[in-house]
């Protein structure tokens, strides 16, 4: 808490002096100074490192295992360093300033120093070093929004179909921190006019595991514009992952849909992920009988397709374990994939259907369900979510 004229509790300064009578002589300046001040002291840097819990250090340049400049450096580079007052015995302004610009707050010479100087010097000091650490907290806040922004655009890119008649919905919720994490999604129409689609979870939550799920969502993207088939897609992603992880026990989960040309049809594959489900009332659970490993997981096997026949209007929802691992009820249990199936169905019900618009300032569906879970939630959501929803009116649109 920086000093001010308000704050009632004296200043706490830690004076680093090995010489009596110059320790004395600042105890006196600070007492005629009339300030309340709760003054301490230690004889070296060592001694000072470990009593850094104060408002302001005043500093003398030669102490027993510390001298010039490198005293201070040791000072203002340890954790927490607080603000720091050069104390030279030196006329020359030179090392002052060599002092101010390695750090300080301020410099003063002891023989020129009287009370109100002594105070005035600490006070401003505490105040330059709490408006240096804001801009610090304000330049990282700054980059970590750019990072997030950076991420957003790898995580959660615009999908890439021309069918106009394809409807195609994608969400997602950071984290209760509000950083990105190792979620991401994709839908990519094919030159055959097949439609991809995919919805992966990074193992593990902080900015390693988003970067790690940028670079698998660009490896995805790029495998199917490239015109892969969808099992040699899974293949380079894993191949990506296995080159790009930072720990070997790093592994992710994923669900890719190819959606058949005449959209009556589509292929499913599971790696270790939730399946996805068929909206409507009711909404039901694709099956999953083919339902292979995770990414990265050393064990064997791949992953098979699962043949799905899709009604004549339909709707599918991909989606990233963090809605299924809520908790609910005050935290006491989680909503499960019951629980989120009836929760989406009471969002279909009221939806205007395939393809439609909702009302002007109306969220869309997938935006609902997101809210519907936080609210079942009673708050934002620990885990980062990602959702894709595909729609196909039928073809008597």
């Amino acid at each position: 808490m920086p000093y001010n004229e308000i704050d009632p509790r004296p200043l706490t300064v830690l004076l680093v002096e090995d010489d009596d009578a110059d320790a004395l002589l600042v105890a006196e300046l600070f007492a005629d100074g009339h300030a309340p001040v709760d003054l301490r002291r230690a004889r070296t840097v060592d001694s000072a490192l470990t009593q850094l819990d104060v408002d302001c250090v005043l500093l003398d340049l030669g102490l027993p295992d510390a001298v010039g400049i490198t005293a201070l450096e040791r000072v203002i580079t340890a954790p927490q360093s607080p603000a720091v007052v050069v104390l030279t015995g030196l006329t020359d302004t030179g090392q002052g300033l060599r002092a101010v610009a390695a750090g300080a707050q301020d410099y003063l010479v002891k023989g020129d120093v009287e009370p109100e100087l002594l105070v005035r010097s600490v006070r401003y000091a505490i105040q330059r070093r709490h408006a240096e650490s804001q801009e610090r907290e304000l330049y990282r806040a700054q980059l970590r929004d750019y990072e997030t922004s950076r991420l957003e655009r790898a995580l959660l890119p615009t999908p890439l179909v021309g069918d106009g008649a394809l409807e195609v919905l994608v969400g997602y919720r950071a984290g209760r921190d509000g950083l990105l994490g190792g979620d991401f999604y994709d839908v990519v129409e094919r030159d055959d006019g097949s439609v991809a689609a995919v919805v992966g979870d990074v193992a593990g939550h902080g900015p390693d595991e988003a970067a790690l799920g940028a670079t698998l969502r660009t490896a995805w993207r790029t495998s199917v514009l490239a015109g892969l088939p969808a099992g040699k897609v899974l293949d380079v992603v894993e191949q990506i992952l296995h080159a790009e992880r930072g720990r070997p026990e790093i592994f992710a989960t994923l669900v890719m849909v190819v959606v058949a040309p005449d959209r009556r049809s589509m292929e499913l594959y599971l790696c270790g992920h939730p399946s996805p489900f068929l909206l409507g009332v009711p909404t039901t659970v694709l099956p999953s009988d083919t339902r292979g490993r995770a990414l990265g997981i050393p064990v064997l096997g791949g992953w098979q397709p699962q043949h799905v026949d899709l009604p004549e209007g339909w709707r599918v929802i991909l989606f990233t374990d963090g809605v299924l691992e809520t908790t609910v009820d005050d935290g006491l249990t989680r909503l499960g994939e019951e629980g989120l199936q009836r929760l989406m169905e009471q969002q279909v019900a009221t939806d205007p259907g395939i393809g439609e618009p909702p009302a002007p300032g109306e969220p869309n569906l997938v935006d609902r369900i997101l809210e519907a879970v936080r609210a079942r939630h009673g708050g934002n959501l620990v885990d980062d979510t990602a959702l894709v929803v595909l729609g196909w009116a039928g073809s008597a649109r």
